[in-house]
């Protein structure tokens, strides 16, 4: 049967809406309540919605019963200081997962290729429902920070850099790409993070935010990126090395 998917990402995988104005928003994510959750790169969460309206970002399969990243209960503690989030992630109509606004620390573009990750969002999906996507809703203004996709991990050629200004808006299957975000700030990005149910309802929700599946990715110097390359695959390499002689010291110690 297969899984309903959302037209709009069938060609590239993601597309690029209409940017939010955020002039007259509060700065809701500011007093919100953080937790620690380890994502790429040095990170906070701070959840809008989980599985069982707890102050935790668990995957929905790790608690009891487990199930698939669906029906999200709505956090009070934090919805109370955040109705503008909230409606903006309500605002498609469609079946929210997980919802949380992340905080990320300045890194690198090599620190950024090697937390590169593929997201899990349809582990217990049943056959024949909505494929699971993420949107992504930029808060801070990063103009010089990057969401990074790539279809293959270790293939540059392959990668779709997105500068992530004020009210930047992207919806992405976040199971077909690695992904990761390049932080060049001075201070922590903040972004809202919703899991999205595919559907008409994202389909009629894309087309109306103008949803644009090609987008001019940012240049780099080829040069920079080969050596960040490089650095990833040393970095890589040396953990696969520590990882495996712990192995060996513990099979010999058994």
């Amino acid at each position: 049967m297969g899984y309903i998917r959302s037209h709009a990402l069938e060609e590239t995988g993601y597309v690029v809406l209409d940017r939010h104005d955020q002039a007259a928003d509060p700065r809701e994510w500011l007093d919100l309540e953080y937790v620690d959750w380890l994502s790429s790169g040095q990170t906070r969460f701070a959840p809008l919605a989980s599985a069982f309206g707890e102050m935790e970002c668990n995957g929905f399969w790790n608690h009891t019963p487990p199930r698939t990243d669906k029906d999200g209960v709505w956090v009070p503690a934090n919805t109370a200081k955040a109705p503008v989030l909230k409606a903006r992630a309500e605002e498609p109509g469609v079946n929210i997962g997980r919802c949380r606004v992340i905080e990320l620390q300045p890194n690198t573009y090599s620190n950024a290729l090697y937390n590169l990750h593929q997201d899990d969002n349809n582990r217990l999906n049943p056959d024949g429902t909505g494929w699971i996507v993420r949107s992504f809703m930029n808060l801070s203004d990063d103009a010089d920070s990057y969401l990074l996709l790539r279809e293959d991990r270790f293939d540059p050629e392959t990668e779709v850099r997105i500068p992530l200004a004020a009210g930047t808006q992207l919806v992405v299957d976040t199971q077909r790409f690695w992904h990761a975000v390049w932080h060049q700030g001075s201070e922590p990005r903040y972004c809202l993070i919703t899991s999205w149910e595919s559907g008409p309802e994202l389909d009629a929700y894309i087309a109306a935010k103008h949803g644009e599946p090609h987008y001019a990715t940012a240049a780099l110097d080829p040069v920079f990126v080969q050596e960040a390359q490089t650095e990833v695959r040393r970095q890589l390499a040396e953990r696969a090395a520590t990882i495996s002689a712990k192995g060996r010291a513990e099979r010999e110690g058994a």
